[in-house]
């Protein structure tokens, strides 16, 4: 049988080798098989509201996230990264497909590297203004006032550039797929919008196509695809958004029984 010490390979107990980073024989099927068995735990923090209560915080809530808008008039003014790193542990909180959590996010505050981020994209949008957009594309953000000038790019105190990762790599270089990558980073970048309005900054949903410059610029692998580029900061002060409706929830809901 295959020594036990400590220096000897890891093997499991019919005597497979076992993967060097982790305790799952990659031969047995019993030894995989145990490896897979659910954990379980008591749910954590759980809280419990009245009807009332949950009314009450339904309402102001909805009210809280009523008020947020997107901006692309920022001010310059320095944010704590401590605010910023809080923000980005509540978007970690979101529900991934198979728990893979298939999403990175890279904080950007450099001048140098932000003025090369709007360099890029301001490339690609003058292609998109200038006759890659089909024409009712144009008619759809004109009410917006869009077009190929992204000055917020350097202006806002951070730049989150959120990236998707199509799988995982272990430390022997294996691959290990991801599950529901889109919505998966979708969800997680929905909370951080939110957690950021909650703390008082405002940003931008940016995606200027293609974005895979994102993945030079700011040395990111080729499992990782750029899904977003959040300016992010306090709005300027008089700043204006363009005058705009949400849709109502009729518009936007129906039930199905009582």
């Amino acid at each position: 049988m295959p020594s036990t010490a400590s220096t000897a390979e890891p093997y499991c107990e019919r005597g497979s080798l076992l993967a060097l980073d982790s305790v799952v024989c990659l031969i047995c099927p019993l030894s995989r098989e145990r490896s897979m068995k659910p954990k379980y735990i008591p749910l954590p923090d759980y809280r419990k509201y009245s009807v009332e209560e949950m009314r009450r915080r339904a309402v102001g809530f909805r009210q809280e996230l009523q008020r947020r808008r997107t901006v692309r008039q920022f001010s310059s003014r320095h944010v704590p990264r401590e605010i910023i790193e809080e923000c980005l542990r509540t978007a970690g909180t979101a529900p991934s497909g198979a728990n893979k959590q298939p999403w990175h996010f890279v904080v950007v505050s450099d001048p140098e590297v932000k003025r090369r981020i709007r360099e890029a994209a301001e490339r690609e949008e003058r292609e998109f203004y200038g006759g890659r957009a089909p024409q009712d594309w144009l008619e759809a953000l004109a009410p917006l006032g869009t077009d190929q000038h992204k000055p917020f790019l350097e202006v806002a105190p951070y730049l989150i550039a959120i990236f998707a990762q199509s799988y995982d790599l272990t430390t022997a270089g294996a691959k290990v797929k991801h599950y529901y990558v889109q919505e998966s980073v979708g969800i997680a970048t929905g909370i951080l919008i939110t957690a950021l309005h909650h703390v008082g900054l405002a940003s931008l949903t940016h995606t200027p196509s293609p974005m895979r410059f994102l993945n030079e610029i700011l040395g990111r692998p080729d499992n990782e695809r750029p899904f977003i580029l959040l300016p992010i900061g306090y709005p300027l002060e008089g700043g204006k958004v363009p005058d705009l409706r949400r849709k109502t929830l009729d518009e936007v809901a129906v039930t199905v029984g009582e």
